[in-house]
């Protein structure tokens, strides 16, 4: 299958045109949202939605549709930043495990077995409870748990990467370790490493969400899609809507991510038969 082949499927734009769109509304957020994300009016408090509150009013009096798209910086730029970072540490150290080998490989594998052995979000809840709630800390958290995942794939893809004739033939050019590294294995095992970010994305912001949800994230009154289902709990029996909204940003934001990793990975499957 080739890349032509792969933008033609209509499912991939779909799920790139809604990361497009929310990301434009997330950055233009005080443009188009219609009141204040946290301005207070008892006297408008649970409003069904009308042109004025596009999905009604909080108990607070507050704009959903105002909250949830300031809620899109928070929930999707926490999200993108832990990734990137996670990405970014997990993939070196993979492949500098699976290129240089020996006790190098060793001892970060066995860090690897030791983070990895402990459920994620156990471990991610004591390094919290350590280093004290905020949104800043779930971040530092989540880094220092996800990258095991990263690092893990990446050190594999590059062992099968280093047997292969053109790292030979740059031994041979006399190429040093770091452009091997940079130019030979990481150009190659990217596009694998890009599937399981987008996959990866989704599950960060679940994360983030739940933190938030929990209390441990993005504080009030700042508006962020999993603290806004929290806030909703107590009416959702009798004002589902509340939970409803910010949890339907998830699903899809979510979904899309799931979608497009998957689309990916069965890409790169076919291109390698």
């Amino acid at each position: 299958m080739e890349v032509k082949e792969f933008f033609r499927k209509k499912s991939a734009w779909i799920c790139i045109g809604i990361f497009f769109v929310i990301a434009l509304a997330g950055i233009f957020a005080p443009i188009l949202a219609p009141h204040s994300p946290t301005e207070v009016d008892l006297m408008q408090k649970f409003l069904s939605p009308s042109w004025k509150y596009p999905m009604g009013t909080d108990n607070m009096g507050r704009c959903i549709f105002s909250r949830i798209l300031y809620g899109i910086r928070p929930t999707l730029g926490f999200a993108v930043l832990t990734s990137c970072i996670s990405a970014v540490c997990g993939i070196f150290l993979g492949i500098l495990a699976g290129y240089v080998g020996g006790f190098v490989d060793y001892i970060l594998m066995r860090i690897c077995d030791i983070l990895y052995a402990f459920p994620s979000l156990v471990l991610t809840l004591v390094i919290v409870s350590i280093l004290g709630a905020g949104i800043k800390n779930i971040v530092l958290a989540m880094v220092l748990v996800q990258w095991v995942w990263f690092a893990r794939v990446a050190r594999n893809l590059t062992k099968r990467e280093k047997e292969k004739t053109y790292i030979m033939a740059s031994k041979l050019s006399a190429s040093s370790v770091f452009q091997i590294m940079k130019n030979g294995i990481f150009s190659n095992i990217m596009p694998q490493m890009i599937a399981i970010m987008t996959i990866d994305f989704g599950q960060t912001i679940l994360s983030i969400s739940g933190f938030s949800f929990l209390g441990l994230g993005v504080k009030a009154p700042n508006p962020e899609w999993g603290m806004m289902i929290s806030d909703g709990r107590a009416f959702m029996h009798s004002n589902p809507m509340l939970m409803f909204w910010p949890g339907m940003m998830i699903l899809i934001v979510v979904l899309c991510a799931n979608i497009l990793g998957d689309m990916i990975r069965d890409f790169l499957d076919e291109k390698s038969l």
